[in-house]
């Protein structure tokens, strides 16, 4: 699935219903597909429910309202978790593969949103919080030898310049390339920054 294509409501094409969690988890990419892209003001419940396949009130169900969904697609928690999920000397390939699964599978990034804190105003500020906490500052803490915040910083500038590339620039040539072979070429350079002594035998 494309970065700029909708959720169907039942992505299996038949007529088994998605459960709970599958539900909750469309609502909240597509309230992610939209803050990457339009002002928080500027988001209504009834665009997330249609990209997500389901009712307004669904949303509400499960949500409250929009502030409540929106305090959730504003943390990058989950995301860090999964992102994160790898021995240090494997976390470059690990990273690269799951910024490329997350646009071709789902549709989402799992970093981008951060780029567009911008648009959102004082929740501008909490997108940017968040991420250095839940992000870049546990990234950080993974990290042995001089310089771990700015290798840190580095890496996952990386990160959001490949999602940039492939979910907004839409390079041709990268989506056009199994994520295989990007993950070979792009997750080293990745690595450089995390293990830098053992990836470039500098001294």
């Amino acid at each position: 699935m494309t970065a700029d294509r909708p959720h169907p409501g039942n992505p299996s094409g038949g007529t088994k219903r998605r459960t709970a969690a599958a539900t909750k988890d469309a609502i909240v990419h597509a309230a992610r597909y939209f803050l990457s892209r339009l002002p928080h003001e500027a988001i209504t419940l009834q665009a997330i429910a249609e990209r997500a396949g389901v009712s307004p009130p669904l949303i509400m169900k499960y949500f409250g309202n929009k502030d409540r969904l929106f305090a959730r697609v504003m943390s990058f928690e989950t995301d860090a978790a999964v992102l994160l999920d790898a021995a240090l000397e494997d976390l470059g390939r690990h990273m690269a593969h799951h910024v490329l699964v997350s646009h071709t599978e789902h549709g989402v990034d799992p970093l981008l949103r951060v780029v567009f804190a911008p648009l959102q105003g004082g929740r501008g500020d909490v997108l940017r919080e968040n991420f250095r906490v839940q992000v870049r500052d546990r990234l950080e803490a993974r990290l042995d030898g001089p310089d771990a915040g700015l290798r840190a910083e580095l890496a996952v500038g990386m990160l959001l310049g490949l999602g940039v590339m492939y979910g907004i620039a839409r390079g041709e040539a990268l989506r056009a390339a199994a994520v295989t072979d990007i993950v070979e070429r792009y997750g080293p350079a990745i690595q450089n920054h995390l293990t830098p002594c053992e990836e470039s035998g500098r001294d």
